[in-house]
């Protein structure tokens, strides 16, 4: 190996201790600490991603002023105590579920730096063993992402609600079914959201042009959607700088005109801040009041943004964000409306743009189409990220993934999706026609995120953070009131709209459940049917059946030990095997990002001879899948540093032993060239032992040479991808419910969703199989 090669090695044996050459947690190259949570934010670096975060989290929290009180009052114009109870349930709603729920504890649950339901599902599966995942290894918990600190004061607690969940496996199923239902929720909005937002900003133009029909708004809505999605292709970077400036204008124009009405129409309307208007209110109207929360909760909508975009951000800035614009703004726009509309209660259907200053009407106009369109925007890039997230998870059908950014890894776009919601937002559009019903159904998907992830945090709360008991208890009672309150009341409007998020949640939960289901189903036929390592050497030893052609085979399993049963139908089939076989696991775990340094996990399959290996490449739920020409110089790269390292892990034995005299009489020399640990040897001394080392390393660096000689010259010859197409059936002793499950509905899924090699990104020109 030359000079070169030894001071490579000694720089390796600085930097960390090599462990056993059969575990997987030597070649993933660990480093120290966690370097996503650890990172520190300057003062600059916040108030930057302060600023940035607005045209991303809160274009759609900021647009709710469009709808919110023609929703609440959709049949009359409200009376003027009725505005006072409506205003000061907006108020306090506003302040408990997104300032204090979100901004003070719902961050908090953040995976490391990443927030959403997929990330309080992560913690919890990190924490305890709930994951509905089987390939789980113990190397996984030495990645830098997965470990988790908790109080001690929450060991015991905290144990106890382990205990529990790992050892009931419905309490596993109903943990997985929460967090499938938060993200189909998710989705759900991504349908409405684009439909309620450019609706109730484009149907202000009526209060200029009172010729336009609600067919005419229907069918610019219409067009402004289509042309949304048409561009979605082109990704959100290039246009991404404009958006932070149109929300901060927005934010501005409406807080503005906001204290101007306040002003000029009834300073009065501040006795809102009263909570004693929302009591007299819901006296007053009985189950008309309560039937008017559906519209109240449409000033919360968004909110779940915070912590679904969080990762593109910092804590601190998302906090900020809100705290010092985003919710002082919407305060003195709806109090602005609220004073508005004791003046003028009949102008409740437009209130927002009736509210509006004569000279500044277009000009807010136009800020207004663009903060919806923003708001849609913002909805749809994260229903990508989503079923992203849900691919990586093996949740969702494969679908085709590409990636509009080279500098946002998170900037994605999926053409099936991108096109199932734009036929579904124009349907909806053209079906629902005007606000009212469509925010009848935009609630009920909002509220069934909002109560998953109540769920969760309180979960959180309990087992890992160690929070006061009461305190935990707390906030789950009083946030998981006020939800369930909401949310009963949208169910009370079932036939009038919330029928269509229930439909859409419904669809999807089940579609994610059926092929996560028969997913899990594959991996353990091909574990319980894995090949033996007798039949491996039998194969491999009988070179009259099986011949050895020049070249590397990488082939694809979800198995992470042992040989997966398409090997042998693949030796039957070509009576021939690549010189080189790498067998690859692409791996996602319940962690946000996995470092580089720790992406590849090497080990070999067999004796050396056979060249044979096994790779396992490890994702995080938002990490992207590498390209394939960079993957095949990572994986190979990794390959050669595990082949490298194994002469090393002679070299800091022989090292220790010369420092530790004692060592010498625990280890001995066979002619297999193994290092055997054995105690009540006789004592040799250093020089002799020194010289077996010297010996075997010699030898050990002639094999290693010549290994990599073997490599280079099959990586030459060429790289073939080899995958296996598999026909999964229920067995005829199967109950009716399974063999529909499995011959029919993932049937129908497989037929419509993308062939793996899609999902895997492998070239077809290198396909075998």
């Amino acid at each position: 190996m030359g000079t070169d090669g030894d001071d490579a090695a000694v720089e390796d044996n600085n930097q960390r201790r090599l462990h056993r050459l059969d575990s997987l947690e030597v070649e993933a190259g660990r480093i120290p600490g966690n370097q996503i949570l650890n990172k520190g934010f300057s003062t600059a670096l916040i108030l930057k991603l302060a600023f940035e975060s607005l045209g991303v989290i809160y274009g759609d929290v900021g647009t709710s002023p469009l709808y919110v009180y023609s929703s609440t009052f959709p049949h009359s114009p409200p009376h003027k105590d009725d505005v006072l109870g409506a205003l000061c349930l907006i108020i306090y709603t506003l302040s408990l579920i997104p300032l204090i729920k979100y901004v003070f504890f719902v961050l908090c649950a953040n995976d490391n730096g990443n927030g959403g339901t997929f990330a309080l599902y992560s913690l919890i599966c990190r924490y305890a063993r709930v994951s509905r995942f089987q390939n789980e290894q113990a190397e996984d918990l030495e990645l830098s992402g997965y470990k988790l600190q908790s109080p001690d004061k929450a060991m015991r607690r905290g144990a106890k609600i382990k205990e529990v969940l790992e050892g009931i496996p419905f309490a596993k199923r109903i943990l997985l079914l929460l967090t499938l239902l938060g993200t189909s929720a998710v989705m759900g909005d991504g349908v409405l959201t684009p439909v309620i937002s450019v609706i109730s900003a484009i149907d202000g133009i009526q209060t200029k042009k009172p010729s336009l029909t609600n067919d005419h708004i229907v069918l610019i809505s219409i067009a402004i959607l289509v042309i949304l999605f048409g561009l979605q292709r082109c990704g959100t970077e290039k246009v991404a700088f404009l958006f932070a400036p149109c929300v901060f204008v927005w934010f501005v124009f409406i807080c503005g005109i906001g204290i101007f009405n306040i002003f000029k129409h009834d300073v009065g309307i501040l006795r809102a801040f009263n909570p004693y208007y929302i009591i007299d209110y819901v006296r007053r109207n009985g189950k008309q009041g309560w039937i008017s929360l559906g519209g109240i909760v449409l000033a919360i909508t968004g909110t779940e943004a915070m912590c679904a975009d969080l990762g593109h951000f910092s804590v601190p800035s998302v906090r900020m964000a809100f705290s010092t614009i985003v919710y002082p703004s919407l305060l003195a726009a709806y109090i602005g409306q609220g004073a508005y509309l004791l003046k003028f209660p009949e102008d409740v259907s437009q209130t927002f743009y009736k509210s509006i200053p004569g000279p500044i009407f277009w000009p807010m106009f136009v800020v207004a189409v663009g903060a919806a369109i923003i708001a849609s925007q913002a909805m749809i890039s994260a229903v990508f990220s989503i079923v992203e997230q849900s691919l990586a998870l093996g949740c969702f059908p494969t679908v085709k993934v590409i990636h509009t950014s080279s500098k946002f890894p998170g900037q994605v776009y999926i053409p099936e999706v991108n096109w199932i919601l734009m036929i579904l937002c124009v349907i909806v559009t053209g079906i629902f026609k005007t606000t009212t019903y469509i925010g009848n159904a935009y609630g009920i998907a909002v509220l069934a995120v909002m109560l998953v992830t109540t769920t969760l945090v309180t979960l959180i709360m309990l087992m890992i953070w160690g929070t006061n008991l009461f305190l935990a208890l707390a906030f789950c009672v009083v946030f998981g009131t006020v939800e369930m309150m909401y949310f009963t009341e949208n169910l009370y409007k079932f036939s009038e709209g919330d029928w269509l998020p229930v439909a859409f949640a419904s669809i999807l939960v089940v579609t994610m459940a059926v092929w996560h289901y028969v997913a899990s189903k594959k991996y353990k036929f091909e574990f319980d049917n894995k090949v033996s390592m007798t039949s491996l050497v039998g194969r491999l030893n009988n070179e009259l059946r099986l011949s050895r052609v020049l070249g590397i085979g990488l082939m694809y399993t979800q198995l992470v030990q042992g040989v997966p049963p398409i090997f042998d139908l693949f030796v039957d089939n070509m009576k021939a095997l690549h010189s080189v076989i790498i067998f690859v696991s692409v791996k996602h775990l319940p962690i946000a990002y996995v470092p580089d340094e720790e992406r590849f996990m090497v080990r070999r399959v067999g004796s050396k001879e056979y060249r044979m290996y096994r790779s396992v490449v490890r994702y995080g739920y938002m990490d992207t899948l590498i390209p394939h020409q960079d993957f095949e110089n990572l994986l190979l790269g990794s390959l050669e540093k595990f082949i490298k390292e194994e002469v090393l892990q002679l070299d800091v034995k022989r090292q220790e032993s010369s420092k530790e005299g004692e060592s010498s009489r625990d280890w001995r020399y066979n002619d297999s060239f193994h290092l055997n640990k054995e105690k009540k040897r006789p004592r040799e001394s250093n020089k002799a032992l020194n010289a077996t080392f010297t010996s075997l390393i010699k030898h050990r660096r002639e094999e290693q040479e010549a290994e990599l000689e073997c490599l280079s010259k099959a990586r030459d010859e060429g790289i073939t991808y080899l995958l296996g197409n598999s026909v999964v059936e229920a067995s005829d002793m199967s109950s009716i419910g399974k063999r529909f499950v499995i011959n029919v509905l993932y049937d129908f899924l497989q037929r419509i969703s993308r062939k793996s090699k899609v999902a895997l990104q492998i070239p077809h020109k290198r396909l075998a199989g």
